[in-house]
């Protein structure tokens, strides 16, 4: 039977990593290219235009980082790292060059699936459409700038709201710090102690335990993530 789902482009110069990927994707339904080298993921990439993008930052002939920066000039599809570099700096700077999310190896098949599904469903919200979000008590309308927490209405400041409906936006995603500051304070903001300051608000207005948040949560040393699905307590 032929597989129909999404096209994904796995690069990583390392086979072993590649059959393990080849094995949990495609007995999922997904279909795979695989590419070695930054030069063979661009020809790929090109001739292809995959759905999602599965990427190793060390590569023989170039970093993964300047690749991902490259395909977000012109593709909007998910890319998500896959990388032995698990430092801060390294996480920062793969999310601010357009990657959408980051897996440090090694990772379990599941959580890679989850993070995948998280990509497609971001990627295929229509930005069109008035966008609701709704995740396990919190209800943000971005349409009509209403944020309701188990129906009722939480009111928020300009700022507040800013930073949520970002986040709301980019549901399942990671924000980088520097990410949050420039959209919701501006290019050439640089504190970002802002960004703690006004999370620890937000937070006391739609969590039901500011102390151990279940919405909004901190990929720490690198940014926050809105979670678009919360598990029952």
């Amino acid at each position: 039977m032929t597989a129909t789902g999404p096209l994904v482009l796995v690069v990583d110069d390392e086979a072993q990593v590649r059959r393990f990927l080849r094995a949990a994707l495609t007995s999922r339904g997904y279909r795979l290219l695989e590419a070695e080298s930054v030069r063979e993921a661009e020809q790929l990439a090109t001739g292809h235009n995959p759905d999602i993008y599965l990427l190793d930052l060390t590569l023989p002939d170039g970093d993964g980082v300047d690749l991902a920066r490259r395909l977000r000039e012109w593709t909007k599809a998910p890319i998500i790292v896959l990388s032995a570099r698990g430092r801060e700096e390294d996480k920062v700077n793969a999310l601010d060059a357009g990657a959408d999310d980051y897996l440090t190896k090694p990772f379990g098949v599941n959580e890679l699936l989850a993070r995948l599904r998280v990509a497609q469903r971001h990627a295929q919200a229509s930005p069109e459409q008035p966008v609701v979000l709704e995740t396990g008590p919190l209800r943000v309308d971005l349409s009509r700038r209403e944020v309701t927490v188990e129906g009722r209405e939480v009111r928020l400041t300009p700022t507040e709201y800013r930073l949520l409906a970002l986040l709301a936006r980019h549901a399942g995603r990671v924000l980088t710090h520097r990410q949050i500051l420039r959209e919701v304070w501006g290019p050439n903001a640089t504190e970002a102690h802002y960004v703690r300051v006004h999370m620890a608000e937000l937070r006391k207005k739609v969590e039901a335990d500011p102390a151990r948040p279940r919405l909004l949560v901190t990929e720490p040393g690198v940014g926050y993530r809105l979670r678009d699905r919360v598990e029952s307590a």
